[in-house]
């Protein structure tokens, strides 16, 4: 494993919300949020309140009454966020993005051409300051997880560089929500039983993390309390799966409402899989319910899938277990569907008409055939018109609007 700090991860700050001050200096200083009925992004000034993401519009203006909310520039968040990744790989081209706005580098191999990996994560800060007009924070460390946390740490508009022989010192007096992988749920049960930082963690005896959250979880958060990260960077990587949430606030767990959200999840999804060829075999279902618990399902197809209700129908067969699984919950406040074991292939087995129960839902039969060439035309319809030009009345009628669709595309992983 690597034995200097040569692993960068490059966050940039408050992201909408910086482009939208950096758009009308007017907005600058002041607190701001993107979005309406529901918080999309908040600036520092405003996170200075209270105010996040996720939270209804309402609530937000309570907590600030001087709130500033701006509707957004999707197309200027994706090119500025394309820009800034372009800074970092100017410097290496071992660069892994994870999301619009942040990506690690490995700049192990560059430091004899831009000199000590502070100097680099430096000379990246100073250029998209200059050229894009945005803060950006970085972390430099040995490992992908403390870069992350290092990232966080430096925050906002700042640079932490961690020395290998103080990671233990700097990490474990931090808080454990840092931690990849430590939500909101995961933090409050470690909160009931003392654990508040990530030395505490750390020191947690035998295998009691393990019984807690599970032996999966366990032993990860156990690795990483203590560095332990062998992950290298993979630059352009391709995608595994393709998923989508909805935040679909505190509602009754019944087919009306679950049921247009999941068919707006599986449309979104779907479209993405369709155009880049690439079905998928897995499909599972996240539910999260009022007291923040998440249960999934998930099932293995014979055939890969990518036609938009086939999807959707799945999607819906997997959530009526999960919820039959938990009768005592009556509320949901979150809906997931991803699709995994991707093909890099189209073909086709077709299917005899033999009357199976499924045939509706067999993309070989000629049923899912019809259900896939009309997809097709109406992905079509949507690159020449655009996404709202034509789709499925039950879910135009029954998703939530609260998010704009393009805020959805910006956020949801690209195949």
């Amino acid at each position: 494993m690597e034995t200097t700090a040569t692993i960068l991860h490059a966050d940039l700050d408050a992201f909408y919300a910086s482009v939208e001050q950096m758009l009308d200096p007017s907005l600058r200083g002041k607190p701001i949020a993107v979005g309406g009925g529901v918080v999309l992004a908040a600036s520092y000034e405003a996170k200075a309140f209270g105010v996040r993401s996720g939270m209804p519009g309402r609530r937000a203006r309570e907590l600030c009454p001087d709130l500033v909310f701006v509707g957004g520039h999707f197309e200027d968040y994706r090119r500025l966020g394309d820009a800034a990744i372009r800074v970092v790989n100017d410097f290496t081209p071992l660069v892994e993005r994870i999301s619009i706005d942040e990506a690690f580098a490995d700049v192990a191999g560059c430091t004899h051409l831009f000199g000590p990996p502070a100097a680099i994560a430096a000379a990246i800060r100073r250029r998209v300051r200059a050229e894009l007009g945005l803060p950006i924070s970085v972390g430099v460390a040995r490992t992908k997880h403390l870069a992350k946390i290092a990232s966080q740490v430096a925050k906002p508009d700042g640079l932490v560089v961690v020395d290998p022989d103080r990671e233990l010192e700097f990490l474990h007096h931090l808080p454990v929500e840092l931690m990849w992988g430590v939500g909101p749920v995961t933090k409050a049960r470690l909160a009931g039983i003392g654990v508040l930082t990530i030395g505490q963690l750390a020191r947690m005896p035998g295998r009691s993390l393990e019984r807690l959250l599970g032996p999966a979880a366990g032993e990860k958060l156990a690795a990483l309390a203590w560095n332990r990260d062998p992950r290298q960077i993979r630059p352009q990587r391709p995608a595994q799966s393709a998923g989508a949430q909805s935040a679909i606030g505190r509602k009754l767990a019944e087919e009306r409402v679950y049921r247009p959200a999941l068919l707006h999840l599986a449309d979104r999804i779907a479209t993405r899989l369709r155009a880049k060829s690439r079905p998928g075999r897995t499909v599972t279902v996240r539910v999260r319910f009022a007291d923040l618990a998440s249960v999934t399902r998930s099932l293995t197809l014979d055939q890969p899938i990518s036609a938009t209700v086939i999807l959707a129908e799945i999607a819906e067969e997997l959530v009526r277990a999960a919820l039959a699984d938990h009768p005592d919950e009556k509320t949901i406040s979150l809906l997931a569907i991803s699709v995994s074991h991707l093909e890099e292939h189209t073909d086709l087995q077709l299917d005899l008409p033999l009357g199976l129960a499924d045939e509706a839902r067999r993309p070989g039969t000629r049923r899912g055939l019809a259900r896939f060439m009309a997809d097709c035309a109406v992905d079509r319809i949507r690159d020449r018109f655009g996404w709202e030009a034509v789709g499925y009345a039950a879910a135009a009628l029954g998703a939530s609007r609260s998010v704009p669709e393009a805020f959805r595309e910006l956020a949801e992983k690209e195949l």
